[in-house]
C-alpha cells in the first residue's frame, strides 16, 4: 500500500515538477547560450524535446524493431527475409482473416456512418436531442469487452422448443411462431455480420457527435432558404446537407476504417477467431502468445501498418485542405 501511495505522490506531484524545473532549465539555455534574435527558433524545438523523445523510443523504435523482427524466423535468432510475409499472404486462415477484415471495412464503416448521420439530423429536430444523444453515446462509455461480453448474451442460443435465454433469438421466435432460433456466432458468413452489428452498436455513438457537431455548423438560413423555395426534405439531406458534411463525414469514414482494420476486440471475446471470423489483428495475437512466432506475428502487424498509413495520410491530406481553407 505504502509503494503505491509513494507511486501516486511520484505521479502527481513529481511529473509537474519534472516538467517545470525542465522548462526553467531549458530558458536559462536559452537565455545564456543563444542569441536574442535566434531564440524564438530555438524555443519550440527545445519544449517539444521530450515529446519527441517520447515519440522516438514509444512508437518510433518499436516500428523499426517489429520490421526487424518479420524478417526473423520465429524465435528471432535467423533471418530469413520475407518468408513470414510470403506465409501472411498465402496461408488459409490468414486469407479468410484478410476477407473477413475487408467485409468489416465495408459493412462497419457504412452502418456506422449512416446510422450515425441519420441519428444526427433526425436529433437535430425534437426537443429531447440531449437525452436521445445520451442514449446513442452511452455504449461508448463502456468498454469494448464489456460490449461483447453483453452481445454474447444477446446472441446466446438454445435448441428450438427451449426457451430462449438469448435476446435476439427470444425476440424472434416471440414475433415470428415459425421461426428457428440461429446460433449466430457460429453459423458462417451470418456470425461475421452479427460481430459488426456488435461493434456497430458501440461505435455509432461517436460517429453520430461528431456529424451532429458539423450539422450544428450549417447555416439554418441556408436551409430555410432551400425549404421556400420548394425543396423536400429529402432533397435538403441530399443536396444540402450531405454536400455541406462533406469533409467531416469522410474525416468520420476514415477514422471507421481505421478502425475496421484494427478490429479485435469484440472478435477476441465473442468468437476468439473460430468459425471463421478470424481478423487481422485477432491472427497476429494468436501468432504472439499462443504459438509464439514473433516473427509470423511482427509481418501481420507491419500488414496491418502498412494497410492503416494510406487511411492516415488521406485524413490529413483533408485537415491541410481545410485549414488552407481558412
Amino acid at each position: 500500500m505504502a509503494d503505491r501511495l509513494l507511486l501516486a505522490a511520484i505521479v502527481v506531484f513529481g511529473v509537474p515538477a519534472a516538467l517545470v524545473a525542465y522548462i526553467s532549465v531549458v530558458e536559462g539555455v536559452l537565455m545564456r547560450l543563444i542569441p536574442f534574435k535566434q531564440q524564438p527558433r530555438a524555443r519550440p524545438w527545445l519544449w517539444l524535446l521530450p515529446a519527441l523523445a517520447f515519440l522516438l523510443v514509444f512508437l518510433v523504435y518499436p516500428t523499426l524493431n517489429t520490421l526487424a523482427l518479420s524478417l526473423q524466423d520465429a524465435q528471432s535468432e535467423h533471418f530469413v527475409g520475407l518468408a513470414n510475409y510470403a506465409y501472411v499472404l498465402t496461408d488459409g486462415t490468414m486469407l479468410m482473416a484478410l476477407r473477413n477484415n475487408a467485409i468489416w471495412l465495408v459493412l462497419f464503416t457504412l452502418l456506422t456512418v449512416a446510422f450515425g448521420l441519420l441519428i444526427a439530423v433526425l436529433t437535430d429536430r425534437v426537443s429531447y436531442e440531449s437525452a436521445a444523444k445520451a442514449v446513442i453515446f452511452l455504449p461508448m462509455a463502456i468498454s469494448f469487452v464489456a460490449a461483447g461480453v453483453i452481445w454474447k448474451f444477446m446472441y446466446d442460443y438454445r435448441p428450438p422448443g427451449v426457451p430462449q435465454t438469448g435476446t435476439v433469438n427470444a425476440v424472434l421466435t416471440g414475433l415470428f411462431p415459425g421461426f428457428e432460433p440461429q446460433a449466430w456466432l457460429i453459423n458462417p458468413p451470418w456470425n461475421n455480420v452479427a460481430l459488426i452489428v456488435a461493434a456497430v452498436w458501440v461505435w455509432t455513438g461517436f460517429c453520430m457527435v461528431i456529424l451532429s457537431a458539423g450539422l450544428k455548423g450549417i447555416s439554418t438560413e441556408v436551409l430555410e432558404a432551400a425549404r421556400v423555395d420548394g425543396a423536400n426534405e429529402w432533397q435538403v439531406f441530399w443536396r444540402i446537407i450531405v454536400p455541406l458534411l462533406g469533409s467531416t463525414i469522410a474525416v468520420v469514414a476514415t477514422t471507421m476504417i481505421i478502425t475496421a482494420l484494427k478490429a479485435f476486440d469484440i472478435v477476441y471475446v465473442m468468437t476468439n477467431g473460430n468459425f471463421d471470423t478470424e481478423v487481422i489483428a485477432n491472427r497476429m495475437y494468436k501468432e504472439m502468445f499462443n504459438a509464439r512466432d514473433f516473427g509470423r506475428a511482427s509481418a501481420i502487424a507491419v500488414i496491418l501498418l502498412l494497410a492503416i498509413i494510406p487511411v492516415m495520410l488521406l485524413n490529413l491530406k483533408r485537415f491541410r485542405e481545410q485549414e488552407a481553407i481558412r
